[in-house]
């Protein structure tokens, strides 16, 4: 599959380190770890900076974005509750790796990407590790994918200033959405279970850093 895409000794010695570090931080739940073992966090990089792929920290992608940090994805993971045959909607597909540790977790996953760069970038990079069965689409993730709702899950991996109602609209009654709302400076992680059809209860999860969820396309 071309060096990229090499797992050598140092590799998988690194990546047992991170899961090693990732429970102690407070991680759970086994599958996620496992998820995380068993996925090389270096082919979502450039292969320039593989060094960096399994330090605990956030890292530039292309098109001014982030791969979130290990620690975040495993936690805003294991905060969906995630169920084998769960349908869930990503919003912000990056480098694709959140969208392939909720695969691993037995996910039906649909994700959006607003930049066409990385939307192509990352629909290759799937097909090349054999992850076909997730479903990638480029489009604004403000309007969701309504022909494709409603969502056991929806993850939402940029902060909007406010949760945006046309994904609430899109998430099942019982369903939850994981999501970073606020500006750079004050974030906050929410969790939003829907209790009805015009009912949901929000829940403040603690304080995160991401990017901003944009509108449009690119």
């Amino acid at each position: 599959m071309g060096e990229q895409f090499r797992d050598t000794y140092r590799q998988k010695g690194m990546r047992k380190r991170l899961v090693k570090e990732l429970r102690k931080k407070g991680i759970r739940d086994e599958r996620i770890l496992d998820a995380i073992w068993n996925l090389p966090r270096h082919y979502f990089l450039d292969i320039a900076f593989d060094e960096w792929a399994y330090k605990d920290q956030a890292f530039r992608i292309d098109c001014e974005q982030t791969i979130s940090q290990p620690y975040t994805v495993a936690k805003q993971t294991e905060w969906l509750e995630i169920e084998e045959g769960d349908k869930v909607l990503e919003v912000g597909t990056g480098s694709g790796y959140q969208a392939c540790v909720l695969h691993l977790l037995g996910a039906e996953v649909h994700s959006i990407e607003r930049i066409e760069q990385l939307y192509l970038q990352s629909k290759k990079r799937l097909e090349v590790l054999g992850y076909e069965e997730i479903k990638i689409y480029h489009g604004d993730g403000y309007e969701g994918l309504p022909n494709e709702a409603p969502f056991d899950k929806i993850i939402i991996t940029a902060a909007p200033p406010e949760v945006p109602s046309k994904l609430l609209q899109q998430l099942k009654i019982g369903g939850i959405m994981i999501v970073p709302v606020g500006a750079n400076s004050d974030q906050k992680m929410y969790k939003i279970t829907r209790t009805g059809s015009k009912n949901y209860r929000r829940e403040v999860l603690g304080a995160y850093r991401f990017v901003p969820m944009k509108k449009g396309t690119n």
